[in-house]
């Protein structure tokens, strides 16, 4: 009960204008000018106005650009692994034009991924992976798929 007496008493006091009024003459004091609220010229004003549109477009710009790198990066994983293309990663490199390319650390990371795939495939890499087998592990993976099969297929048909 005094809250609501109190609220309804100070309301009155300030339409009165008999004090209370603090609020008011914040508002009156400062001015409606933004230059002038910065502390600087009308021109001072504008011309800081311009740099922060061009700095904020300059970074805009920047953005877009790592957003297209990466997509072209998910464009390149994506092709390597043979998985489906993605609308949003084209649309994202169209968007910052022609000149994306792979950022130089991701090309060099590329070109090693590329050279260890060679290796790899290569004879003399097929040839050194079956050195390093050890041959009772693959008979013994061998045995137990073999087992596995065997005894799916003993549940599944009545006959065996």
């Amino acid at each position: 009960m005094a809250f609501l007496m109190k609220s309804m008493l100070s309301n009155q006091v300030k339409n009165l204008g008999l004090g209370g009024g603090g609020e008011e003459s914040k508002e009156e004091s400062t001015p409606s000018d933004p230059a002038a609220a910065a502390g600087m010229t009308r021109e001072e004003y504008e011309e800081y106005q311009k740099q922060m549109v061009e700095e904020k477009m300059e970074r805009d710009a920047a953005f877009a650009q790592k957003k297209a790198e990466r997509a072209v990066l998910r464009v390149h994983l994506r092709e390597k692994y043979r998985l489906p293309k993605s609308e949003l990663d084209e649309n994202q490199i169209q968007m910052a034009g022609d000149d994306v390319g792979l950022p130089e650390d991701l090309q060099k990371m590329v070109a090693e991924d590329q050279e260890e795939e060679e290796d790899k495939d290569s004879i003399l890499g097929q040839l050194q992976n079956i050195q390093n087998m050890d041959m009772d592990t693959i008979k013994e993976k061998a045995q137990a798929t073999f087992t596995e099969m065997k005894q799916a297929a003993e549940q599944k048909c009545s006959v065996m």
